[in-house]
């Protein structure tokens, strides 16, 4: 959120994550990210704007949530490794007047293939453990995925879709201070092919 320029502070939002049976992915990062928005603004009540996220990953109609242990972010890496699968995220943005506007993102994946060594030495490092997926596609050490294939939104699969969020926040007439898409290529260093679709509705 710093890139976008807007100050934002930091609110919890205590919601069970756990998806509901038979419940698909798109339906439940919608149903929780209104969720937390509701939770976060039941603490701050007079904020002037609330934003919450929900990131789910996609493997073959499969929801894989954040490992419970070493052992589940083994076999979530290992599923995942030298193919593609989806990420989605949901933002919903609430204001004071009660007012409500959710939007999602859908990202297509591809994992390089990493080995076995690799899989155990990311573990080891802790980072695998609040992970949807049991991995980040930021993290510089272990670089799960193959970016030079990726066609899709990056700062999605971190978990926020930052051009999301700005055209959501446009709908209430509020622009960022920053460039945003350039901000976020900046950071990252993806050169994105699809932020000026998302910006115009298109995706």
């Amino acid at each position: 959120m710093a890139l976008t320029g807007w100050t934002v502070e930091p609110r919890p939002a205590d919601v069970d994550e756990t998806p509901q049976v038979g419940e698909e992915a798109h339906a439940a990062t919608r149903r929780l990210a209104q969720a937390k928005a509701h939770a976060a603004q039941s603490v701050s009540p007079h904020a002037d704007i609330v934003l919450a996220a929900d990131t789910i990953v996609v493997d073959h109609g499969q929801i894989l949530g954040k490992p419970s242990s070493e052992d589940e972010a083994r076999l979530m890496l290992r599923r995942l490794r030298g193919r593609p699968h989806t990420v989605v995220t949901s933002i919903t943005v609430l204001t004071p007047d009660g007012s409500s506007l959710t939007d999602q993102c859908i990202t297509d994946v591809p994992m390089r293939d990493y080995t076995d060594d690799e899989i155990e030495q990311f573990i080891a490092s802790g980072a695998a453990h609040d992970k949807a997926g049991a991995y980040a596609i930021q993290d510089a050490g272990f670089q799960p995925v193959e970016s030079a294939s990726l066609r899709g939104c990056f700062a999605n699969v971190m978990g926020l879709p930052l051009c999301h969020v700005v055209r959501t926040l446009r709908r209430l007439g509020i622009e960022p201070p920053e460039d945003v898409p350039q901000a976020c290529q900046t950071h990252t260093g993806y050169e994105c092919p699809v932020y000026e679709g998302i910006l115009r509705g298109d995706a």
